[in-house]
């Protein structure tokens, strides 16, 4: 079983991020992290999936156009998709710079989906998701991979 990392980046600041969350996610037995741009992403990569967690930098406070067109070409298979795991992060380039607002437009895309919402664990930061300013530093890493952790051990939980 595996958790689907979408995620758009231009400056390399989410991939990052999107990469420390792949981390968690492979650190629960038999949960596969599968990396994605969103310019690289299938729809199949969409319904293999046990989990979804998408990212994007902030873009005038939702998220980045292209992010949006996936999710909306592929809102077909969004029956294949209801009751998996779906989870938010985003970069920033400031402190007030819109994080949260981007990442409910990620949060309710996944619920038009159909998805089972999470945000990142009590241990994290425990509200909407795992974000950062700038390039993540080590404590916004480890958010990520508390995040992608914790969306692992939930997909394997439901599969049971």
């Amino acid at each position: 079983m595996n958790v689907l990392i979408l995620y758009y980046s231009k400056g390399g600041n989410t991939r990052k991020l999107a990469e420390a969350i792949a981390e968690g996610v492979g650190q629960v037995d038999g949960v596969e992290a599968v990396l994605r741009h969103a310019r690289d992403v299938t729809k199949d990569d969409f319904v293999a999936a046990g989990g979804l967690i998408v990212g994007s930098p902030v873009y005038f406070g939702t998220m980045a156009a292209r992010l949006k067109q996936v999710l909306d070409e592929f809102v077909g298979v969004r029956k294949k998709m209801e009751n998996k795991v779906g989870a938010a992060f985003t970069t920033s380039g400031d402190p007030s710079g819109g994080k949260e607002t981007t990442m409910m437009s990620i949060i309710q895309a996944l619920l038009i989906y159909g998805m089972i919402i999470v945000g990142d664990p009590m241990s994290a930061t425990g509200h909407y998701g795992t974000a950062c300013v700038g390039v993540p530093d080590a404590p916004a890493q480890e958010n990520g991979r508390k995040m992608g952790r914790r969306v692992a051990e939930l997909v394997k939980q439901l599969r049971r």
